[in-house]
C-alpha cells in the first residue's frame, strides 16, 4: 500500500496550483516543503523586490491575486498570496519537510524526508530554478576584507560597507538592485550579455497584456517564434530610464563583463578596470537536483531531460521549470497551464 499517489516536492506557485488540480481530482496527495512558511521562497529575497508582472498575471488557478490588477506586487506580497492560495483551498502542504533523496523502488518511489520515509506512484519535483545561488571561480581572487554577496543571500544595503559596489550580471535582479544601490553610492554595472530593454508600462497597460495580446507568452518552445525567444536572455523590464539618468551624472557606470578579480580591482572583457568596495552576484543560479537517485533523469549541465514536465522515467515528473512548455512556464500566472497538463498525465 501506497501512502500517496502523489507527493509533490515544493510548496512554491508551481506545487500549489498542481495541488489545486489534484484535489479536484480527488487525488491522494501531499506537498513537502522545506521553509517555514508557505511563500518563503520569496520573502527570503531582497526587501526591495517587486515582481515585472502585474498582480492580473499572477493570480494562480482559481483565486485572484488580491490588489489593483494593472499594478506589480512587492515579493512580500506574493508570498502571503501563496499562503492564502494554500489556506484558502486547505491545500496539504507539510512545511519544514527537506527531501533528502527519491529513490526508485519496485511499484513507485521512495522519498525519504529529514523525519520518515514516505511511498507514492508518482513524484512531482516543483523545487523551481532558483536552487544553488553560482558566483564564478574568479571571485576567489577577492581581497579578503572585500564583502562578497549573491543576491540569494543580499537582503539591503546595509549589509555593503562604504563606497563603490561592483554589480556582476545583467538580469533583471541585477539591474533593480544596481539602480537601487546607486542612488546612495557610486556602483559598476557589469553586464555579462547585452539586454533588451522593455518599459513595464505602454499606455497604461503592463508590457506583459501586449505580449499576451501579441501570443508571445503561451508561443511553445517548439514553435519557431518559442525558438527565437529561448536563443535571447530574457529582457530587463522597467529601469532603462533610470540607469541612463545615473549613468549620466556618473552614479552608475555601465561596464562590459568582468573577466577577472584582483583584490579590489574588476577587469573587463574590452579592456577596462574599475576598483570597489564590495561585489554583488547577480549571476543566476544553477540546478542542484543531487537528491534525486536515479540515473538518466538529468542532462550533463544538470537540467532535467523531459518533454513537458514528463520524464523517461514512469512516475517521475517536473514543473515549474523556464520554458518547461512556453516563455509563461517561468512566470507565476503562466505555471497553471502546466500543472493543469501534469493532473492530466497524472490521472491518466
Amino acid at each position: 500500500m501506497h501512502d500517496y499517489e502523489v507527493i509533490i516536492i515544493g510548496g512554491g506557485q508551481s506545487g500549489l496550483a498542481l495541488g489545486h488540480f489534484l484535489q479536484q481530482r480527488q487525488v491522494r496527495f501531499v506537498i513537502l516543503d522545506q521553509n517555514g512558511r508557505v511563500g518563503d521562497s520569496w520573502r527570503k529575497r531582497y526587501d526591495s523586490l517587486v515582481l515585472f508582472t502585474s498582480r492580473k498575471h499572477n493570480a494562480l488557478p482559481g483565486l485572484a491575486f488580491p490588489g489593483e490588477p494593472h499594478t506589480v506586487p512587492t515579493k512580500d506580497e506574493a508570498a502571503d498570496y501563496l499562503e492564502l492560495y494554500a489556506s484558502h483551498f486547505q491545500l496539504p502542504v507539510r512545511l519544514n519537510t527537506a527531501v533528502v533523496s527519491v529513490e526508485r523502488t519496485a511499484s513507485g518511489f521512495l522519498v525519504q524526508t529529514g523525519h520518515e520515509a514516505l511511498r507514492t506512484k508518482n513524484v512531482v519535483v516543483a523545487t523551481g530554478p532558483f536552487q544553488s545561488p553560482y558566483i564564478p571561480p574568479f571571485a576567489g581572487h577577492l581581497a579578503p576584507d572585500a564583502v562578497s554577496l549573491h543576491t540569494a543571500h543580499y537582503r539591503n544595503e546595509s549589509q555593503l560597507p562604504a563606497g563603490p559596489v561592483l554589480v556582476v550580471g545583467s538580469g533583471n535582479s541585477g539591474a533593480q538592485i544596481a539602480v537601487e544601490l546607486a542612488m546612495h553610492r557610486p556602483v559598476i554595472f557589469s553586464s555579462g550579455q547585452p539586454r533588451v530593454h522593455l518599459p513595464l508600462y505602454v499606455l497604461g497597460k503592463t508590457i506583459f497584456d501586449y505580449m499576451q495580446l501579441f501570443g508571445l507568452l503561451d508561443a511553445p518552445r517548439s514553435s519557431w517564434v518559442g525558438k527565437q525567444l529561448m536563443k535571447r536572455p530574457d529582457p530587463i523590464f522597467g529601469y532603462q530610464k533610470q540607469m541612463k539618468a545615473l549613468a549620466k551624472t556618473g552614479a552608475m557606470r555601465i561596464a562590459a563583463r568582468t573577466v577577472r578579480l584582483a583584490d579590489k580591482t574588476a577587469f573587463f572583457v574590452d579592456g577596462g578596470q574599475a576598483s570597489f568596495q564590495s561585489v554583488l552576484w547577480a549571476t543566476g543560479f544553477r540546478p542542484d537536483y543531487g537528491w534525486l537517485s536515479m540515473a538518466d533523469v538529468l542532462d550533463p549541465s544538470g537540467w532535467p531531460r523531459h518533454d513537458r514536465g514528463v520524464t523517461a522515467v514512469p512516475g517521475l515528473f517536473f514543473l515549474g521549470l523556464p520554458w518547461q512548455h512556453t516563455r509563461a512556464s517561468a512566470l507565476m500566472g503562466g505555471v497553471g497551464k502546466d500543472a493543469f497538463f501534469l493532473a492530466e498525465q497524472l490521472v491518466r
